[in-house]
């Protein structure tokens, strides 16, 4: 037999290392989610710090990481703001704010939410809405999860429920 058309182990070799060095290239190429330190919780979602409205306490209580409810104010109108517990999901902390009126969910705001990077947004520009939507209609936390924001949908629900909770209804 002709010494070229032997099995060329030299050709494997090469492939094998040049498939191997791609590998490597792509797997440390990979940027992972690295979740918010708790100094970075209080600001990841759109959220504002104050009070909406009354004098009665009202504090976030986001810094620590761990999770907090408070109830905003009554007014005179009945209606009352109360802030459901911060729920740490995969992605980022959940937190989410409800108005009530004579007993009734009138508003829905996600306090904090993962937005730390362009997915989040992505997928969060659609989730909150359409999550806000389904807890006004339901009038309580037993709505249904969006698709593709699984971990978001999740902690709002509970987020969500805390709040109802902390209202008593």
């Amino acid at each position: 037999m002709h010494a070229l058309k032997k099995n060329r182990p030299l050709r494997r070799v090469t492939l094998a290392a040049a498939t191997t060095v791609t590998g490597v290239v792509l797997l440390l190429s990979l940027k992972p989610h690295t979740p918010p330190t708790p100094a970075e919780a209080s600001s990841v979602g759109h959220s504002s710090s104050s009070s909406s409205g009354g004098s009665s306490g009202d504090s976030s209580g986001r810094a620590s990481g761990g999770s907090s409810g408070s109830s905003g104010s009554t007014k005179s109108t009945g209606t009352r703001t109360v802030t459901g517990d911060t729920v740490q999901t995969r992605w980022g902390p959940v937190q989410v704010r409800i108005t009530l009126k004579n007993g009734r969910i009138t508003e829905v705001t996600a306090v904090a939410y993962p937005s730390e990077n362009p997915r989040d947004q992505e997928i969060n520009s659609y989730a909150i809405p359409q999550l806000r939507r389904e807890a006004l209609a339901a009038q309580s936390a037993e709505i249904d999860s969006v698709s593709g924001a699984t971990y978001t949908s999740d902690g709002y629900k509970q987020s969500l429920q805390s709040a109802l909770d902390s209202a008593g209804l």
